[in-house]
């Protein structure tokens, strides 16, 4: 709702995907009326929103009937998968996402839209300042000099620079969020697109007790997870505060890449051990987000501990594979008990 209490005409782009779909769902339980666009539905469940276009926003046709008659811009959709994906698609991801990024934002700056947000990645963020699994956290400022991640790294600092330059030239009034690592229930679990929590919920799930993972890296890598509903709730903080510089969304929690297995196998009941293969992409060797800007300009903080967003990811990963017949016991108490 706005200040007059009138429903908002919200797009949300990239609304098939993992947390596009959670938005919807928050905006609708806002009272907002919810347009969602994607060249894909939901993979889990219906999308609640007023009005899917099943359409593919490179078009700028497609951005242009997607905009049509709204107010606020929910900039999602991107071309995007966990680290082995990214690492092996440079040429056609930063492709794909230049040309839905400049034709969003063109067609949202034609139709007037009042309120843009982006949502960039801690991809931008530069290699030398990730070679060490104890480095400090990332801030904001760390963007520059650049020096991000191949093809969907640069892609995201350019499309944040296109961003701020629509809002320079035409006054586009928009906001920029770097998301750190977002997990949770609903996020793909398989077919190589899946991140890490997701990826590894599967695989203890599957696996036999004291048998063995592989692991990808040399599980010392570090990172910090931020649970879907804490991301979502910074989002919606960061478009309503007109707040219009590059801001995090993501958790300082960090652990390490076997810190984290540790965690799933004690949330399963499981005692497995660990086959790191080296050979496997693992990304950069220490990433955490700096919510020191986040704290002091919109007061927000994830409100979700690790464990507890890990124990609801595994419980629902578990009953997908369950009713396909692939897990291995013993079953999260929370569905025995049922």
């Amino acid at each position: 709702m706005d200040q007059q209490g009138a429903r908002r005409r919200t797009l949300v782009t990239g609304a098939g995907g993992f947390i596009g779909h959670h938005l919807v769902k928050f905006l609708k339980a806002q009272g907002q009326w919810v347009r969602a666009v994607d060249v894909k539905k939901p993979e889990f469940e219906p999308s609640l929103a007023d009005e899917f276009l099943l359409d593919d926003m490179r078009s700028i046709r497609t951005c242009e009937r997607a905009t049509t008659g709204i107010q606020d811009v929910y900039a999602l959709a991107a071309d995007m998968g966990g680290i082995g994906y990214i690492s092996a698609n440079h040429a056609s991801l930063a492709r794909n996402n230049v040309l839905m990024n400049a034709n969003t934002l063109e067609a949202s700056q034609s139709a007037g839209i009042e309120r843009y947000l982006y949502t960039s990645s801690a991809c931008v963020y530069p290699g030398f300042r990730q070679h060490n699994e104890k480095l400090k956290a990332l801030k904001e400022s760390d963007a520059i000099p650049a020096d991000p991640e191949k093809g969907y790294g640069w892609e995201k600092l350019f499309a944040e620079q296109l961003v701020t330059y629509y809002h320079e030239d035409y006054g586009l009034d928009a906001r920029i969020v770097r998301l750190h690592n977002i997990y949770g229930p609903l996020a793909t679990y398989e077919g190589g697109r899946e991140k890490a929590p997701a990826a590894i919920c599967k695989k203890v799930a599957e696996a036999e007790d004291r048998s063995t993972i592989e692991v990808w890296g040399d599980g010392r890598q570090t990172r910090s997870f931020c649970y879907i509903d804490d991301c979502v709730d910074g989002l919606l903080r960061v478009m309503d505060s007109g707040y219009r510089q590059p801001i995090n969304i993501g958790s300082e929690e960090i652990v390490t890449v076997d810190k984290l297995v540790d965690m799933v196998c004690r949330i399963a009941g499981k005692s497995l051990e660990k086959s790191h293969d080296q050979a496997k992409p693992q990304g950069v060797r220490g990433r955490n987000s700096d919510n020191t800007l986040v704290r002091q300009m919109l007061q927000w903080e994830p409100k979700t501990p690790l464990q507890s967003g890990l124990a609801r990811t595994y419980r629902w990963i578990w009953s997908e594979l369950e009713q396909r017949g692939r897990t291995k016991p013993p079953a999260p108490i929370q569905l025995v008990a049922r």
